[in-house]
Formats: structure tokens, C-alpha cells, sequence
């Protein structure tokens, strides 16, 4: 299949070459040509100056870019997606973006018979590049059922959430629970640094119980050794968490943990942490008498 994929980013990038290596033809735009014509090296296939021309011949058109605004500016205009695509052909979004935005490309998509589905994705860089990722999927069954096994190409799990915009609201559910998680997460393994504790140890025995998580398994040893450079960054999450304190406002919904877990985040990013991991709120913890130990 003849697919175009727009974005190659720490996400899109191995997402698209997941779709080459399974044998599609893919055409990709990326804003930093360069970064495009690495990824033509690396997995074959074809880079193109424009989101348009990419999008030409495309049966599926796939999104993975920052935030509302990039979705809008590589899908509308003479250069976007939208000038290119046809009647019967999809397009998939996996930004984590906007619930609104998912309803208005539903709509913009309609007018041109173009299917539409928004599919924020989770699993970080790692599972993008070992194709386990999760998908949350708004929009019609039977486009979703159409595509699907193109997305099993780089995911484990796919899901329908319910009409566009779900997939999006869903996406926001999950940031919300890993930024709760996270922080006790953090303080947990603060306060048994603190009380001299053996990290291995205590992570053996609680990640079995009820205490366990992904964020624990996954996170726990990097954040005792002050280690952050693994996975989404604080500049996204905190961008994903003013999406959802935002849909929050408009449903009536309290988000009082996500809100000061928020601002943790904005005080890693006033002391220079902008591109650590969301793993980092540790580093609030940590007074300068027990810095000294390990």
C-alpha cells in the first residue's frame, strides 16, 4: 500500500519505518528535510518537500507532529495533506492533541469524503521503536478496521474509544494517571534513599504487590541514580497536561493532583530540566544534606 507519513520526529520516525520494513510504500515529509532524507537511507521508501506532495497517491495519510497548531499547518493550505488526498483515502493523526482540533478535522475530512481518525499513541520512544505501541483510537469502526493492520506494524495494543475526539480524550486520561503515578513514584523512592534503603531490594518487592507499575519496573533505578535522559520529555508532558486541565475546565472535571503535578514540572523547566524525562520530579526531593547519598 502507497502510505504517506508526516512527522518523523522520536515517535514518527521508527513508526514510519515500521510501515516500510512491513513492505508498504511510504512517503514522508519531514519540516528538517535532512532529518527525511536520514530516514530515506536508513528504511528506503521516498521524502518530499511538502505535507501535499507526500500525501499524493497515498491510500493512508498518517500525522505524528507537536501540537495543535503543527497538525493544522501540515493538513490545511495549498502544502497540506488535505490538497492531495481523495475521496475513500484515511487520514490517521497520532499527535497528542486537542479533543476540539480531532472534531474539526473529522468535520474538515467529511467534506471531502476523506475518513478520519485521531490516534494519540503511548509507550514512549521505546515502544515506538520496538512496535509496542498503545493506540487510542476516536472515529468509525470500519475505517479503524480498514487500517488496522497497518498500526499493528508498530503497536501491541489498539483500541476504539468512541467518535473522533475519543481517542484524544483518552490520551489525556493516561497522561493524567502518569503524572499522579509518577510523583508518588518519586517521593517513594526519595524517602527510602533518605532512610538508607537498598533500591534493587525494595523495588523486588514492591513492584509485586500493589504498589507496582509500569512507571516502577521501568523508571525506578534510572531516577535513583539521578538519570533522565529516557523518554517523553517535560516540554511534551507539560504541554499534554494543559490539554487536559483545559478539557478539564470545559467538562467540569477537578484535576487538583494534575494541576500541582504541573507545576512540579514548571520548576524542573525553571532550573533547566526542559528535556529531561517526566521521570525527574525526583529531583524536587532531593535536599542538599541528602545528596551525598547513593
Amino acid at each position: 500500500m502507497r502510505i504517506a507519513f508526516i512527522g518523523l520526529g522520536v515517535m514518527g520516525y521508527p513508526m514510519a519505518g515500521h510501515l516500510q520494513r512491513a513492505g508498504h510504500e511510504v512517503q514522508v515529509f519531514n519540516r528538517t528535510g535532512q532529518k527525511a532524507q536520514r530516514w530515506v537511507a536508513a528504511y528506503g521508501g521516498a521524502a518530499f518537500a511538502t505535507p501535499a506532495q507526500a500525501a499524493q497517491g497515498a491510500a493512508v495519510v498518517f500525522i505524528c507532529v507537536g501540537n495543535d497548531d503543527d497538525v493544522r499547518s501540515v493538513v490545511y493550505g495549498d502544502d497540506g495533506v488535505l490538497a492531495a488526498m481523495t475521496e475513500g483515502t484515511v487520514l490517521v493523526d497520532h499527535t497528542t492533541a486537542s479533543a476540539d482540533l480531532a472534531r474539526e478535522l473529522d468535520i474538515a475530512c467529511r467534506q471531502q469524503q476523506v475518513a478520519f481518525l485521531d490516534a494519540p499513541v503511548s509507550g514512549g520512544q521505546a515502544g515506538a521503536e520496538n512496535g509496542q505501541l498503545t493506540v487510542m483510537v476516536g472515529g468509525e469502526s470500519e475505517t479503524l478496521e480498514q487500517i488496522q493492520p497497518l498500526l499493528a506494524t508498530y503497536s501491541r495494543y489498539v483500541g476504539l474509544q468512541g467518535p473522533a475526539g475519543s481517542g484524544q480524550l483518552a490520551k489525556m486520561v493516561n497522561q493524567i494517571c502518569i503524572a499522579g503515578v509518577v510523583q508518588g513514584l518519586a517521593e517513594g523512592l526519595q524517602f527510602a534513599k533518605n532512610a538508607g534503603l537498598d533500591q534493587e531490594k525494595l523495588v523486588a518487592a514492591i513492584s509485586k504487590g500493589a504498589a507496582g507499575s509500569w512507571q516502577m519496573e521501568n523508571r525506578s533505578a534510572t531516577m535513583w541514580r539521578g538519570e533522565f535522559d529516557f523518554g517523553f520529555a517535560i516540554d511534551w508532558m507539560r504541554k499534554d497536561l494543559q490539554i487536559a486541565l483545559n478539557e478539564a475546565q470545559q467538562n467540569g472535571s477537578r484535576l487538583p493532583l494534575t494541576a500541582l503535578v504541573d507545576q512540579f514540572y514548571g520548576d524542573i523547566q525553571a532550573a533547566g530540566g526542559n528535556r529531561f524525562d517526566t521521570s525527574s520530579l525526583i529531583t524536587r526531593l532531593v535536599s542538599p544534606k541528602n545528596t551525598s547519598k547513593s
